[in-house]
């Protein structure tokens, strides 16, 4: 790798007689297959020659981040314009986390075998999906640390602690209808608990989250004719715009959660049979679907002239480096970012929106007499009451 990015006979010596050569060069070969470009390695590259010399030689022990400020204040006495620090720690840190050498600070939490437990039998005997395990992992992680800070057991936990933890959590502006989801995941968390002997067996029932009103975040789902301006204003050429238009389709016309986006893989896509095999994930089993035209358009002309050729199975990957597979959280994100741009006034503006809108168009034909219901829905229930 070297060889490509150095023409200079003595630079290319430099590097290779160096500290850590194949570990440097391992690592840019990694960047480079992750899309890279040839100025951003040459950074890359020079930076991490200085990391190797300043690194001692039990580097592969491992290093927190006292220690690379440490590296950091060392590395600015021989060059310190006003980038210098920051661009060494953002390029040494993912070398190192690459290499295994990287110590990630953990917050500690004195209940950490209770939480564990807990997420093997959400996945075990509920069989809820990764996704909402990581999201309920991190509700009651930050519980149990707030439990664990104020020295309250919980074999010692009484009702009047928990309406403190919710009055705590509230201080950061929740919304009602979080407060009453943390509320029932809370519920769900201490009924576990209270079936290992960890708790009282009757605080699970003491929680009351706030009143949900039937129509309190009506109109929920955006009109049809804002769903036509965000699919219009991704008509263009660029990159994004493409990428983006696949994902909003699928979005609005499919009523794919934003996981499943996500997760679609290309041989998911039956090109000769014209169809789309989706794993529902809540249902826990595969449907198909028809590939519509205009859909087959979006996605062929995405994977043909804008997905970079990656070994990920994923359709949808970032634009830069280093390209992975796009995660749920970068879907909400291009999906926001359109609302915002054409100036769409919801009170929700990310991809369950756009599957709210399929479930409200369904749910009408229903009431009208229409023949959209034999479609069974196509955002994965199996009737109109389910998609409500």
């Amino acid at each position: 790798m070297f060889e490509k990015l150095l023409s200079s006979a003595t630079a290319l010596r430099r590097h290779q007689d160096g500290p850590f050569a194949a570990e440097r060069e391992r690592y840019l070969q990694h960047c480079s297959d992750t899309g890279a470009t040839y100025w951003s390695l040459r950074i890359k590259c020079n930076e991490l020659l200085w990391a190797a010399r300043l690194l001692d030689g039990d580097a592969g022990n491992g290093l927190d981040m006292d220690g690379l400020e440490a590296l950091a204040d060392r590395r600015v006495v021989f060059e310190n314009s006003g980038t210098t620090r920051r661009r060494f720690i953002n390029i040494t840190r993912p070398w190192l986390q690459f290499l295994g050498w990287w110590h990630e600070p953990a917050v500690p939490c004195k209940f950490q075998d209770k939480l564990d437990w807990y997420c093997l039998w959400m996945r075990d005997e509920r069989g809820f999906t990764d996704s909402t395990i990581v999201g309920w992992r991190c509700r009651v992680r930050d519980f149990l640390i707030w439990c664990d800070a104020g020295n309250r057991e919980l074999q010692l936990l009484q009702p009047g602690d928990i309406d403190t933890y919710s009055i705590d959590d509230c201080a950061h502006h929740r919304g009602r209808r979080t407060v009453a989801t943390v509320a029932a995941l809370l519920k769900n968390f201490l009924r576990f608990a209270a079936s290992q002997s960890w708790c009282h067996s009757q605080l699970a029932d003491a929680i009351r989250g706030p009143r949900i009103y039937a129509q309190g975040s009506l109109p929920y789902a955006p009109d049809w004719s804002d769903v036509q301006k965000l699919l219009a204003c991704t008509v263009f050429d660029a990159p994004q715009d493409i990428r983006a238009r696949a994902i909003l389709m699928l979005l609005s016309i499919y009523g794919m959660r934003a996981t499943e986006v996500a997760t679609l893989r290309l041989d998911q896509v039956d090109w000769q049979q014209h169809v789309i095999r989706i794993f529902r994930l809540k249902r826990r089993q595969p449907q198909v679907y028809p590939l519509l035209p205009s859909m087959a358009e979006a996605l062929a002309r995405y994977i043909d002239t804008v997905r970079p050729s990656t070994p990920y199975p994923e359709v949808f990957i970032g634009l830069h480096s280093p390209r992975r597979p796009l995660t749920r959280a970068a879907i909400y994100k291009i999906v926001s970012s359109k609302f915002l741009e054409l100036g769409i006034k919801v009170v929700h503006r990310g991809p369950h929106a756009l599957r709210m809108r399929l479930t409200s168009a369904v749910l009408r034909a229903a009431v009208n007499g229409g023949n959209l219901v034999p479609t069974k829905c196509f955002d994965g229930n199996q009737s109109g009451r389910d998609c409500g």
